[in-house]
């Protein structure tokens, strides 16, 4: 934690290439998780953070409740696959946690993307549209 002028800053560990975009330390989901602010839909729950002007990086989170080792590795698939198609879309800084529920593995692709997107335009996440 930094100290400049009376506000603090949280530093996070630097992304790395591609594989920068997603949050892997526990101390950097300890810290979305505590100072997230929750949006929640039919098919995921998800917290935002506004960390710093670094890029955005997203992580997710899929617990032992949400099925076996085959669905649980699954919907990291599926949701990497989502964050990978709109993160340079992203506003810049943001720290993001997703937490997928049971029924986004039944939803079609194309349905889910939709709601994926729409749900990050919703909650001011996505770069505004030039044009």
């Amino acid at each position: 934690m930094a100290r400049r002028s009376g506000v603090v800053f949280l530093m996070m560990s630097k992304p790395q290439g591609l594989k920068g975009i997603f949050l892997r330390t526990s101390r950097d989901i300890e810290t979305v998780k505590r100072h997230g602010r929750r949006i929640s839909t039919t098919l995921f729950n998800l917290l935002a953070y506004k960390m710093d002007e670094a890029p955005s990086r997203v992580g997710i989170v899929v617990g032992k409740r949400f099925g076996n080792a085959v669905r649980r590795n699954r919907a990291k698939r599926v949701f990497r696959a989502l964050v990978r198609q709109l993160h340079r879309d992203l506003v810049p800084g943001l720290a993001l946690l997703v937490f997928p529920k049971r029924e986004a593995l039944l939803q079609p692709s194309e349905e889910l993307t939709r709601i994926w997107e729409t749900s990050l335009h919703r909650a001011h996440l996505l770069r505004p549209r030039s044009g």
